[in-house]
């Protein structure tokens, strides 16, 4: 696989996107709330890398910087916020054969290691999926408690 067909320049430009999060995580609830988001996005290094910047209908916001590794063919996945730093450790992974991004970390939850992963499917010109989803038992079984469909609005 060659960068080219290894990178996030599907997700260069300026997207709408319908955000839904989970109200309760891990606790075993189905009650979701949606918001609607702005997201542009930029590429970095050649396509060696991309920023994206996220607004939220409710005021906050959101940055995620991406960068890719071609010794390892992996990207490193780093999510910040206002107030709040930049996240670590960082979401990592790559695209799959089947068209799919697939970045994992183990971080915890309320006290509880977890796995976390960020799946990018659906990707098309004019659209794209991402959703977040978190495992109590190692990868065998996930939760996902947060989904954003992208709908572009620009180059």
């Amino acid at each position: 696989m060659t960068l080219a067909d290894n990178n996030f320049d599907f997700l260069v430009g300026t997207w709408s996107s319908k955000q839904r999060r989970l109200r309760k995580v891990l606790a075993g609830n189905d009650d979701w709330y949606e918001l609607a988001a702005t997201t542009r996005c930029w590429s970095i290094f050649d396509g060696g890398g991309n920023v994206d910047e996220v607004r939220f209908e409710d005021s906050s916001a959101g940055l995620t910087v991406r960068l890719y590794d071609p010794a390892t063919d992996l990207w490193s996945l780093y999510w910040a916020r206002p107030g709040t730093g930049l996240a670590l450790p960082p979401t990592v992974g790559r695209f799959e054969a089947d068209g799919c991004g697939r970045f994992y970390d183990d971080e915890e939850w309320e006290g509880q290691p977890i796995r976390v992963r960020f799946l990018w499917s659906e990707i098309t010109p004019e659209s794209c999926r991402w959703e977040q989803a978190f495992s109590t038992d190692q990868g065998k079984t996930w939760e996902p408690n947060w989904t954003a469909d992208f709908t572009r609005t620009a180059l």
